[in-house]
């Protein structure tokens, strides 16, 4: 890869190792080698700006879970020298809460949840950023109940969650590619965003594996088809849009797609979300599917609880 180490072999290589070198190796000070300083992360509960701000909450982080381990389930890719590359990378993250910080008073808990972090890199630097953790899996593994961390976050003054209108504009401009996988995946999501919940029982393997927010693992077609309506039935009428769109196959894995995707629009429903509210809201999601000989037979989806609930009760 042009202008990357040459230690890497490739990008998953790259993303990889210097996503264990930032953290298992504490690596810390590397953040301003491998993070542009003028980055822009968007995650669900906000947009931070320039690697400075990655390196102090990175230290925050590993203050109150010292023991973090993130392990790198898949990197699903697409780019090229010339244009940057794009990694989806998820991971499971998991840790014990020995240091007071953010979450409270250290409590021993331990959590283990999912994350997907999108990178745009070019040159052996990482310059935009999208990510979604499992938020609301983590605090219901420490004790603690979403909707009442984030009417915290609210009445402390400190919930600035990520809408379009907070955006910052970054250097990576590509939306993907154009693999069949990815256009498959795509076009499932349409389909269940259109209300075609059928699809799934119909299409997908009816042995499909689905890892959810919450922590939640789920078997069968039917958990996942109530997964999706449950989240669709609390903003019927929001917009969904396909932001970034990734298919391959390869690495001795089974094909599999990536795709970031929003909901943008009013809590009018019953659903996920209980009693509507008519908040507006937007919705950050990042999914990876893998398909088999019977369809779609594993689903990663995460967007974050908390970031919604946040919006909920600041309209309020």
């Amino acid at each position: 890869m042009k202008g990357f180490d040459d230690r890497f072999a490739d990008l998953p290589d790259y993303i990889v190792g210097i996503t264990r070198e930032i953290w298992e190796d504490r690596g810390i000070g590397t953040l301003n080698r491998y993070y542009a300083p003028d980055i822009v992360v968007r995650t669900p509960m906000g947009v931070a700006l320039g690697n400075q701000a990655t390196v102090a909450a990175t230290m925050a982080t590993l203050h109150e879970f010292p023991d973090r381990q993130l392990y790198a389930e898949d990197v699903i890719w697409s780019g090229d020298d010339d244009a940057g590359f794009l990694s989806s990378h998820r991971i499971i993250s998991t840790g014990t809460h020995l240091g007071d910080g953010q979450y409270g008073t250290a409590s021993g808990r331990r959590f283990r949840i999912r994350v997907i972090a999108d990178c745009a890199a070019k040159g052996n630097v990482i310059d935009d950023e999208w990510l979604v953790r499992d938020y609301g899996g983590l605090v219901r593994q420490l004790g603690l109940d979403p909707q009442t961390v984030a009417a915290d976050l609210v009445t402390s003054g400190r919930a600035a969650p990520f809408t379009p209108a907070i955006d910052q504009p970054g250097p990576y401009r590509a939306q993907g590619n154009d693999s069949e996988w990815g256009q498959r995946y795509a076009d499932s999501l349409r389909r269940i965003m259109a209300g075609d919940f059928t699809h799934i029982l119909q299409d997908w393997d009816r042995a499909m594996l689905g890892e959810y927010p919450g922590a939640r693992s789920t078997i069968g077609t039917q958990d996942a088809s109530g997964f999706w309506l449950g989240l669709r039935s609390a903003f019927p009428s929001a917009t969904f849009t396909i932001h970034h769109q990734i298919g391959m196959e390869g690495g001795l894995m089974p094909p599999r797609a990536a795709i970031r995707w929003s909901l943008q629009g009013r809590h009018d429903g019953w659903g996920a979300f209980g009693r509507p509210t008519g908040a507006e809201v937007h919705v950050m999601g990042i999914s990876h599917a893998e398909f088999g000989p019977w369809g779609l037979r594993r689903e990663y989806a995460l967007y974050d609880e908390i970031a919604i609930w946040t919006q909920i009760l600041m309209a309020r």
